[in-house]
């Protein structure tokens, strides 16, 4: 392929919050030596009561359940995938599948994205990259974040990334114009579990937490849990969540309105803590993920936020579907055999060129 071409690629993303499956036609070209993207066409697809509970439960199958669980979802993966490009017409060159994480301990050397690629690749009859973490776990990375690669080459416009989707994650360059970026813990993770038993199970435009209060004794307990304590790189998952702030929330005899209200205050603070240090003025802060949609959240964090950084929600394609994006990115550069991975950011300790290229059985 030239440099100049243009090449299309769908990405493939599935939260930890279980929004959704985010699908991303893109297509991309470099040229002298920059990445440009658009955007063609983007869904959202709801799992079902039986899917969610399905990837819900993964952390606790056994070997041979959780091997299944991968050959369905991936089979499960490969028709929607199908599905999309039916339905709109699409001639993709490959796919980039993040899977939908199952187990993320990385300091064990653990991490598992589910959906077998070889599945997704044989019933869509196109090359398929998915598994991208393992290999920087096995150098001794996080293997995650992994979307800063798609924020230095695609969003360097913005000094700073804020990602809100399960898990909240942040990227700038140092410096020493390095990439650096790390998970800073909850985002809707904790806000969606208050609301787990409502319809819709969130709390829309932060309708209820606007109502509560910020509880001091909850907040303070929130800021003291150990992950806060540790340096980057690192980044954390549902493990974390279930361990550590699960507990926190279960035991608050506090009502659900000042629980969301103490949460975003939480992250706010985090969020703020986690911002790069600059002498620089009117910094810009693009934020993205389903918490960009909280209009409450966004407000006060607008509100919290230095005088040297502005807030930018851009346009819902951006917000719900950069994940994707980045992640057909990705797809892209592995194929390219180019890095997609940065040591700066992971830990590791190689920049590495990640996933599994799967190519179909009968081209």
């Amino acid at each position: 392929m030239k440099t100049e071409d243009w090449i299309k690629a769908i990405g493939v993303m599935s939260g930890t919050s279980l929004d959704g499956l985010d699908l991303a036609c893109c297509r991309f070209q470099q040229k002298e030596g920059t990445w440009t993207f658009v955007l063609e066409q983007t869904q959202t697809l709801a799992y079902t009561p039986e899917w969610k509970e399905r990837l819900r439960g993964a952390i606790e199958l056994s070997e041979a359940e959780h091997q299944q669980l991968d050959l369905d979802y991936g089979e499960y993966l490969g028709e929607r995938i199908h599905d999309f490009i039916s339905e709109n017409d699409l001639q993709p060159d490959l796919i980039g599948s993040h899977g939908h994480t199952s187990h993320h301990r990385p300091e064990e050397g653990i991490t598992y994205q589910l959906g077998f690629g070889q599945c997704i690749a044989d019933r869509i009859n196109l090359p398929v990259v998915s598994n991208f973490r393992q290999g920087d776990v096995a150098l001794g990375g996080q293997g995650a974040p992994l979307v800063p690669i798609g924020d230095s080459l695609l969003f360097s416009e913005f000094d700073a990334c804020l990602n809100l989707g399960g898990i909240a994650n942040i990227s700038s360059d140092n410096a020493d114009n390095q990439r650096v970026a790390f998970d800073l813990g909850l985002a809707n993770m904790g806000l969606n579990y208050l609301m787990q038993n409502e319809t819709p199970p969130y709390d829309r435009d932060g309708q209820e937490a606007r109502t509560g209060k910020v509880v001091r004794t909850l907040l303070s307990e929130l800021n003291s849990l150990d992950y806060f304590t540790f340096a980057p790189p690192k980044s954390t998952g549902i493990e974390w969540f279930l361990s550590e702030v699960k507990p926190v929330l279960d035991k608050a005899s506090l009502s659900r309105p000042d629980l969301l209200r103490t949460l975003i205050e939480h992250m706010n603070q985090q969020i703020i803590e986690a911002l790069p240090r600059t002498s620089k003025e009117n910094n810009r802060l693009l934020v993205t993920g389903g918490g960009a949609h909280n209009r409450f959240w966004m407000e006060q964090l607008a509100d919290q936020l230095p005088s040297s950084f502005t807030l930018h929600i851009p346009e819902n394609a951006w917000i719900d579907f950069k994940e994707a994006l980045v992640f057909a990115l990705m797809a892209v550069l592995r194929q390219r055999n180019e890095v997609n991975i940065l040591k700066s950011v992971t830990g590791a300790g190689l920049d590495s060129c990640g996933g599994d290229l799967f190519l179909p059985a009968h081209p």
